[in-house]
């Protein structure tokens, strides 16, 4: 653990089991776009937002634990899952604003936000677009921080992604996959905590349509330079609002490092780090995942979101120098980071 914010008075959760009929998918149609979602639980609402190519099916095994003490809301993005998949605008700020229609439509006003991946982004917007909306952030592995991804991202974010994705797919292909990852796993590098699941995600792409998708939603975030959009230059927005990073130290995606500089640039953030674990840290130790969750919302008070705040954090600005914290490698990244963040800034 790094870094704890000063810990509120525990609240009792109320324990409620929760049946299989809980867990199907739902759907609502929202402009027009039919979208899939889970949905459990009671109490005060927590929505799961997963990552790039992925779907809600991913928070599956995670939901009956977190639906005792919340109402969990899981949705499948547009363009992923069973979500309808439009030719359509896949950015992260219109990520956000599905995710507030949806949760409109289902009475949620207001809730702790957990995002995966790119649904760190989603997450980190949401936030930015509706903090008067956004109880409390947890990232886990979250996108839109630095600008370094995995090269396979950097790859299929290239023109004959389509044909690469396609031939992805073929038996031969799949059996120099297999001996890849078993060299991989031979040799102990991060690639071999990643693969599996990433190869899974590949699997969930069946026809040209969800392959489409997943194309145009990865370009909305990635070139061929690594990622191309950050909310790190405005994480100073964040000051009084709970959040947490949760982040495996083997991550062959989203580097750790970038979880050091997130830290940085959010005042009052608290970091856990799942040692040898990868991208997927909820999946490799779900046990910890739960229990850090629960923790932190039991333990911390809803954002006390206010018009007079927000504007004195616009004017006073993005805090511009390392001047007072440790001459450190973290620090000099995330410097770095946020002089390079101007550039790469999502709106």
């Amino acid at each position: 653990m790094v870094d704890s914010p000063p810990r509120h008075p525990r609240r009792t959760p109320r324990l409620r089991s929760v049946g299989d009929g809980e867990l199907r998918l739902r759907h609502r149609v929202v402009h027009g776009y039919r979208r899939a979602y889970r949905m459990a639980g009671e109490g005060p609402a927590l929505v799961l937002i997963h990552g790039i190519g992925d779907s809600s099916a991913t928070w599956a095994e995670l939901i009956p634990d977190l639906a005792r003490t919340h109402t969990v809301i899981a949705p499948d993005l547009l363009g992923h899952g069973a979500s309808d998949k439009p030719r359509a605008d896949y950015s992260v700020a219109a990520y956000a604003n599905g995710v507030r229609d949806l949760l409109s439509t289902l009475g949620i006003e207001s809730a702790t936000l957990v995002g995966h991946s790119l649904g760190g982004g989603v997450a980190m917007q949401f936030a930015y677009q509706f903090p008067e909306r956004t109880e409390r952030l947890i990232l886990v592995s979250a996108g839109g921080v630095g600008g370094e991804v995995n090269p396979v991202l950097r790859a299929v974010s290239l023109p004959g992604a389509h044909l690469m994705l396609t031939a992805l797919r073929l038996p031969g292909t799949r059996l120099n996959i297999a001996l890849f990852l078993w060299v991989m796993r031979l040799l102990d590098t991060d690639l071999a905590q990643d693969a599996p699941e990433l190869v899974n995600l590949v699997d969930a792409l069946p026809d040209a349509t969800s392959r489409s998708a997943f194309i145009r939603t990865l370009r909305a975030v990635v070139d061929w330079r690594g990622q191309a959009v950050t909310m790190l230059d405005r994480c100073y927005l964040t000051e009084g609002m709970p959040t947490m990073l949760l982040w495996g130290d083997r991550d062959s995606v989203v580097p750790v490092r970038h979880a050091h500089g997130a830290h940085a640039a959010m005042p009052g953030s608290r970091l856990e780090i799942f040692e040898g674990a990868g991208h997927f840290p909820f999946h490799s130790d779900p046990a910890r995942f739960l229990a850090l969750v629960e923790e932190f919302t039991t333990t911390t008070s809803p954002n006390d979101w206010s018009r007079e705040h927000w504007r004195e954090l616009l004017r006073s600005g993005r805090p511009g120098t390392a001047a007072g914290r440790p001459d450190t490698v973290e620090n000099r990244a995330a410097e770095r980071d946020l002089r390079e963040a101007s550039e790469r800034s999502a709106t």
